[in-house]
C-alpha cells in the first residue's frame, strides 16, 4: 500500500523521545515547541491521562518515511494545509488557477492588442 501523505505518521528525525509531538506539529502546522508545551500543561492539569494516549500513539503509529522530506518550506505548509482542511485546499487551488488563469489572459489581450506599438516595433526589429 502506498503511504499518503494526508496520513498521521510519528517524526522521528524531529524527535525529543519518541516523535509523538513532532508528528503532531509536522501533520497541523504548529511550532513544534508549543505543542511540546501545551502537551506538558496538558498532562500536569490532566492529571498524566496523556502519558498513556501518548505511548500508544507511539506505538500504533508508523514513522514518517524519508519520501516524504519536503523539498522546500512552501511544499510543506500545502500539505499541512491539505491535512487540515482538505476542502478548502481545493478550492484555494483552484482560485489560484483562475488568478494566474485571468493574468494570462490579460497579458494576451495586452501584447496582442494593436494599441501596443512599441512591442510591435520591437519585434519587427528582430525579424
Amino acid at each position: 500500500m502506498a503511504n499518503r501523505r494526508t496520513k498521521f505518521y510519528l517524526d522521528k528525525r524531529n524527535a525529543k523521545w519518541l516523535g509523538v509531538c513532532a508528528g503532531i506539529a509536522d501533520y497541523t502546522g504548529f511550532d513544534v515547541t508549543l505543542v511540546r508545551l501545551a502537551m506538558v500543561v496538558i498532562t500536569i492539569f490532566g492529571h498524566f491521562v496523556t502519558i498513556p494516549a501518548y505511548l500508544i500513539t507511539a506505538w500504533v503509529a508508523n514513522d514518517r518515511p524519508r519520501e516524504f522530506d519536503y523539498a522546500d518550506r512552501e511544499d510543506e505548509k500545502f500539505w499541512q494545509h491539505v491535512r487540515v482542511r482538505p476542502g478548502g485546499t481545493i478550492r484555494d487551488v483552484r482560485s489560484r488557477f483562475r488568478d494566474i488563469d485571468r493574468r494570462l489572459s490579460d497579458l494576451e489581450v495586452y501584447y496582442t492588442s494593436g494599441g501596443n506599438s512599441r512591442l510591435a516595433n520591437e519585434i519587427d526589429s528582430l525579424r
